[in-house]
């Protein structure tokens, strides 16, 4: 179900949930050449958890994000990506998240944390898009936009666009 004003989110049932990486995705959208061309890729989770309190303002969730996983089909790009001038894998093999509140405002909800990328932590909101419950456990989409200069990464000004959109289809299965 898709949350708006009108058609407000249900929330998943209390508990906690650990994250299924093999079912679980992060893909992202942006720019390049200039903002002539869009780029679409993705991220792999590595693992993950969701808490969900009976209050949802006392909810909270954690992810590890494998940084070298970043690809968009150009391997070349993919590389580049990869390397110092970018996100610098080798040394910081991991993106996290954790988050500190969730918030709700006429229905909808904002999940709050802090993202930490190549070693800088920042916050970050995410949208809570979707949220279902299945015999089997949870799944949520959320989105947010991600400045790449926040995280002291801005090798090419203009060729790279400084804004991603990232979506986030989580499964979590009762822990």
């Amino acid at each position: 179900m898709s949350q708006t004003a009108a058609n407000p989110l249900t929330l998943p049932a209390p508990g906690t949930y650990t994250i299924d990486p093999s079912r679980s995705t992060i893909t992202f959208r942006t720019r390049h050449v200039f903002g002539l061309a869009g780029v679409d890729g993705s991220f792999s989770v590595l693992s993950g958890r969701i808490r969900v309190a009976a209050e949802a303002a006392e909810s909270d969730a954690t992810a590890v994000i494998d940084a070298n996983s970043f690809t968009t089909g150009n391997g070349t790009r993919d590389g580049v990506v990869r390397s110092d001038k970018y996100l610098a894998t080798a040394a910081h093999p991991h993106i996290t998240f954790t988050s500190d509140a969730v918030r709700e405002s006429q229905g909808i909800y904002t999940l709050h944390g802090e993202l930490t990328v190549r070693g800088t932590t920042r916050p970050v909101e995410l949208l809570i898009e979707q949220s279902q419950n299945g015999a089997d456990g949870i799944s949520l989409r959320a989105t947010t936009k991600i400045d790449r200069y926040a995280f002291g990464i801005t090798a090419d000004k203009g060729m790279t666009a400084r804004y991603l959109i990232l979506t986030l289809d989580v499964v979590a299965s009762p822990a």
